[in-house]
């Protein structure tokens, strides 16, 4: 199996670098386990790839607080 090069910005390359488990971990190894951290299934069965993509971009919106979380939402309009 063969590499490949992706374009990252020295910040972006430096943010990985310091999520590293030890100096010898590779990024492949450190970008797959970034991605494991979203889900592929539930109970019910497997994600779809575009629901997996649309629950990551949701989760990035909370934290960065263009949404505000269901209980929230239920809390302000009065649902309990």
């Amino acid at each position: 199996m063969g590499y490949t090069t992706i374009q990252i910005l020295p910040s972006t390359r430096l943010r990985l670098s310091n999520l590293k488990s030890s100096e010898r971990e590779t990024y492949d190894n450190l970008l797959n386990k970034l991605m494991e951290l979203v889900p592929e299934g539930d109970e019910e069965g497997k994600y779809s790839e575009e629901f997996r993509i649309g629950l990551l971009n949701a989760k990035l919106d909370l934290r960065r607080g263009k949404a505000i979380p269901h209980d929230a939402l239920k809390r302000q309009l009065g649902l309990k």
